[in-house]
């Protein structure tokens, strides 16, 4: 399995992963041409992309999605809330894209990866982490939370890999000249992970198993990337898990393609 973090952050996500003959993307936050171009500096192409599935419907998880489908043909999946916050939501006046639609926790197949789906909390139609296997090789996938549950562990136990949320320093919050109703959000149990919250779930799935982390959805202005880095560092070295290499995801740039044994 490859894996690679074409965009994460509040303007725009989306993920790329392969396995076998199978090449899908998490996620269409950005216009098509920012994520062909992001393809191309990896060596792939959206022409070649199988499926894209979403987590949920706010802008940067979707913003060029419905677009992006008329054009090409990759198989399009989300639950059914999602979907149709989706298409409420589009303005581009083109006919709503066909939608493969699966129920939370179900098991579905995309060609050689396997997708299973978990509710996450988060103030969106239908929130859904996943995570991805490829044989032995499991990658988790987990941003825009606020709080973790039980699930959320359980779905994240055993991976090889995990892209997970270090949204902002608390600090950098409160002391920000955002809103108090926006502050609210953030920081509420339907809003998103802080680097604390995220080092402190890394703790319970540290293992020598985990190859990689990728740090994700840092906040441009209430988050440094130093501070996400040096909390997932501190809990991965805690735990004996020095060999895990952190990848830090950009809003801007692509991480590189990610090789997973």
């Amino acid at each position: 399995m490859e894996v690679c973090v074409l965009a994460s952050g509040s303007s725009g996500n989306c993920i790329y992963v392969a396995a076998a003959g199978t090449r899908l993307l998490v996620d269409f936050g950005l216009s098509a041409r920012d994520v062909a171009a992001r393809l191309r500096e990896i060596g792939r192409s959206l022409d070649e992309i199988d499926a894209v599935l979403c987590t949920h419907d706010h802008t940067d998880h979707c913003k060029g999605l419905t677009a992006a489908a008329r054009r090409h043909p990759f198989r399009l999946l989300a639950n059914g809330g999602t979907a149709e916050a989706v298409e409420r939501a589009d303005r581009s006046g083109g006919s709503p894209p066909h939608w493969e639609m699966f129920e939370n926790g179900q098991a579905v197949t995309v060609g050689d990866i396997a997708v299973e789906s978990f509710s996450v909390p988060h103030d969106a139609a239908d929130t859904v982490g996943f995570v991805l296997s490829h044989g032995r090789t499991r990658l988790g996938l987990c941003t825009d939370l606020g709080f973790v549950t039980a699930l959320v562990r359980r779905r994240l136990a055993g991976c090889d890999a995990l892209i997970l949320e270090f949204n902002h320093d608390v600090e950098m919050v409160l002391q920000s000249d955002r809103p108090p109703s926006l502050k609210q959000r953030i920081l509420g149990r339907f809003g998103h992970l802080s680097n604390e919250q995220a080092a402190a779930l890394l703790a319970e799935l540290a293992s020598t198993r985990l190859q990689v982390v990728f740090p994700a959805h840092l906040s441009e202005d209430c988050n440094r990337e130093h501070l996400a880095e040096r909390a997932a560092r501190a809990v991965l070295d805690r735990a004996g898990c020095g060999a895990t290499r952190l990848v830090m995801t950009a809003r801007h740039r692509p991480t590189g393609l990610v090789a997973l044994a």
